[in-house]
């Protein structure tokens, strides 16, 4: 079952196009981590799911209901945390969970509590005293302690140091089982440890979205050595899915975003005939989203 879902949904401030075409899938269960370059409408994305935003035209799905028509009993299902989401300054840490508890049928005091000491916060202390840290895992424990079905964050671990992420993080996977995530982060390398399925959002809609696993597994850093000088013509036709090709006389170098050992062995041979080596070298999330996103329209996977 689908917990977010878009279809050729399509957002436009003025003349300004900034979602095209953007058809996504959720499935229950995930961590969703949607990734792309400032700009690219991941924080329009949701704010249009969480009915901030209407969309110019197509449609928007959460928990099966139209996100323009979501009702309280539907919002009381869903986390909403986002960077620069505005609290009640003045409200301590333990008066802000005791106020948000009515609102949430599910709310569960002893979960509440279990955060409260995970994230060692402080309860007497205003929300406006404390660090951003600090403040995203009070919003994290508010969000957390009805036990919702789905979670959406947006940028949650911007400017936040190794150990908070470290401890959000946590929080989320011990979640992972009864709650569905979706996350915008430009930190890749948190995004790799913990998400199951991976978006990439770039020229207003999905480039592609897919399992991390299997988009770890289609991405390789290939090296040919070849006896100089190189036979390889001055302007090769590469395969599309061969990004960002370098050649000297001796080494050949692309990035191949639809790896298969045989296959990709076979083509290179057919290309390039016997060579020297073949080395084919995995790729972190990060290696891969520089890539894509360096990439000419013509190159993407």
């Amino acid at each position: 079952m689908s917990v977010l879902r878009t279809s050729d949904l399509s957002k436009r401030f003025g003349k300004v196009q900034v979602l095209d075409g953007l058809n996504l899938d959720v499935p229950e269960g995930s961590i969703y981590g949607l990734i792309g370059a400032n700009g690219v409408g991941k924080t329009t994305t949701i704010k249009v799911l969480m009915n901030i935003l209407k969309p110019t035209s197509g449609d928007a799905e959460v928990l099966g209901v139209d996100s323009r028509k979501l009702s309280p009993g539907d919002l009381a299902r869903i986390g909403y945390v986002s960077e620069n989401q505005e609290m009640p300054d003045w409200m301590s840490i333990e008066y802000l969970l005791w106020y948000l508890k009515p609102f949430y049928p599910t709310w569960d005091d002893n979960r509440a509590t279990e955060l409260v000491r995970q994230f060692n916060l402080p309860l007497d202390r205003p929300l406006k005293h404390l660090s951003r840290g600090m403040r995203m895992k009070a919003m994290l424990t508010a969000s957390l302690a009805y036990h919702p079905r789905l979670l959406v964050l947006d940028e949650p671990f911007s400017g936040l140091d190794a150990v908070v992420r470290e401890d959000l993080s946590e929080s989320l996977v011990e979640s992972a089982g009864e709650t569905t995530i979706f996350i915008s982060s430009h930190d890749l390398g948190d995004m790799e440890s913990f998400a199951s399925h991976i978006g990439y959002l770039e020229g207003h809609h999905l480039q592609f979205s897919e399992e991390m696993a299997t988009l770890i597994a289609r991405f390789r850093e290939v090296e040919i050595l070849v006896e100089p000088p190189s036979t390889l013509t001055t302007s090769p036709e590469w395969p599309a899915n061969w990004l960002r090709p370098q050649s000297t006389p001796a080494v050949i170098r692309f990035i191949e975003s639809r790896f298969d050992p045989d296959k990709t062995r076979n083509e290179i041979r057919r290309r390039f005939g016997e060579v020297l080596n073949i080395s084919f070298n995995p790729m972190p999330l990060r290696a891969i989203f520089v890539a894509l996103a360096r990439s000419t329209s013509g190159e993407r996977a």
